[in-house]
């Protein structure tokens, strides 16, 4: 791949036409997944870190269950960290739109809706938030603004 075909991507990926809205999306989700990526991770906030969170997940057929732990701890920690700069979001957001989704359908659809129940509800709405940010991109505020405007000079 050339050097100015590299350099159309990175633009294509950093570009975004969103206002400070996305601000307001990214900063709150991005905390909420950097937390829920550090239990898994490292046992911080009560939860079970990379051995327990991969026996569970082995358990539900995940497997092997330290990787798929460690793939999902990863992609919730570090996306949630590329949330709140606002660095590759494009990227993150995809991959954590298919983590939600395996959240979703691996863990929770059989259990209905409503939290109370164990339910996808809250899984779904922050698969809702990583997928607008998706199609939004950062936005103001954010590394990749800061990225497509130096790539645009």
């Amino acid at each position: 791949m050339s050097t100015a075909n590299t350099t159309s991507l990175l633009q294509r990926i950093v570009a975004t036409n969103a206002g400070w809205s996305a601000l307001a999306l990214r900063i709150p989700v991005g905390i909420i997944f950097v937390a829920h990526g550090a239990q898994k991770l490292f046992g911080a906030f009560g939860g079970y870190g990379l051995e327990g969170t991969g026996q569970f997940m082995a358990s539900l057929g995940l497997t092997p269950g330290y990787l798929m732990a460690l793939l999902a701890g990863s992609a919730e920690f570090f996306g949630g960290l590329a949330l709140i700069l606002g660095l590759l979001l494009r990227p993150a957001s995809a991959t954590l739109v298919f983590a939600m989704l395996v959240a979703i359908f691996s863990v929770h659809i059989d259990k209905g809706l409503f939290m109370a129940n164990n339910g996808y509800e809250f899984a779904l709405a922050l698969l809702a938030a990583s997928l607008s940010l998706l199609i939004s991109g950062a936005g103001r505020g954010s590394l990749d603004a800061l990225l497509a405007a130096r790539g645009a000079r």
